[in-house]
């Protein structure tokens, strides 16, 4: 049998329908709005069943205890630090642990740009969970929103929580995508950061992080758009910039600091990123 509520100091908010509508018209909200959203701590008994799915996309973060999603028949636990996502009008049920039932904060959002978050965050039906790197980080922007729908629902508070909502959908997506510690594409990320003024072999790195050649540059591009070289690269370009607009070292040592011996070649390279010289980047007003 469902339990609807009841959970002892829960908050649940529900934003009335005609005001979703009305949102839902709006420049602005009409790309996202959230339409409910809560805290159920340790929710003995939670459990919800919608043969027919829900107009809204849902999402689910566990900080404790465990649970259960299922989304079109496919079911998996959910444990903390873990977000559980459903997409919109597809079939789902979901509940609390019997022996250590969840806490969870959530929330249910529509608008024309949820399938473009959906996409960013790469989750579906065989794969409706995402890791979270820090969920301190997600559930202040879900405290964020259920505070801002307690306080009332008028239409500039459905515009101040929908942004909440666009940065929390964004950050499970850059948690999807970036490795966790430990993980090969993450200890490959921080051998580059510690070697900024250095090169590196693809293959060496592969072999230090124990993948293939191949499946590290997957990694790469999946997680950042681009090559192993690309990310270093950029790594030394950022610290390139960071030394032009603090330090008055000649462009020469600027590019030795970043692990350019030939003081034409990192110029190319710095013009092929930035589309301006070096020289002319520290002369460029900024800010």
């Amino acid at each position: 049998m469902e339990r609807r509520d009841g959970f002892e100091h829960q908050r649940l908010c529900v934003v009335p329908r005609p005001a979703v509508a009305e949102a839902l018209a709006r420049p602005v909200t009409r790309r996202l709005v959230v339409t409910d959203a809560g805290w159920f701590p340790r929710a003995d008994g939670h459990l919800r069943v919608r043969p027919a799915g829900a107009d809204e996309a849902i999402v689910i973060v566990c900080v404790a205890g465990g649970g259960w999603v299922d989304v079109d028949g496919t079911r998996v636990r959910v444990t903390p630090s873990t977000a559980a996502l459903i997409p919109p009008r597809s079939p789902h049920s979901y509940g609390a642990d019997v022996d250590d039932p969840w806490t969870i904060w959530w929330c249910h959002v529509r608008g024309s740009d949820l399938a473009d978050l959906w996409t960013a965050i790469g989750a579906d039906a065989a794969r409706p969970l995402v890791s979270l790197r820090a969920v301190d980080r997600v559930t202040v922007l879900l405290d964020e929103v259920v505070s801002g729908l307690e306080r009332d629902q008028s239409p500039a508070r459905l515009l101040s929580v929908s942004g909440i909502a666009w940065r929390l959908m964004t950050q499970l997506a850059v948690d999807r995508k970036l490795p966790e510690q430990g993980e090969p594409l993450e200890r490959a990320m921080r051998y580059l950061e510690e070697r900024i003024d250095g090169g590196i072999r693809v293959s060496d790195l592969a072999r230090l992080v124990g993948v293939s050649t191949s499946h590290l540059g997957a990694l790469f591009r999946d997680a950042t758009g681009g090559g192993v070289l690309a990310y270093h690269t950029g790594l030394k370009m950022a610290r390139a910039r960071g030394l032009l607009d603090t330090t008055d070292l000649h462009v020469a040592e600027v590019g030795r600091e970043v692990g350019y011996a030939d003081p034409f070649y990192f110029s190319r390279q710095f013009s092929r990123v930035h589309g301006m010289s070096p020289t002319d980047y520290r002369g460029h007003r900024k800010g």
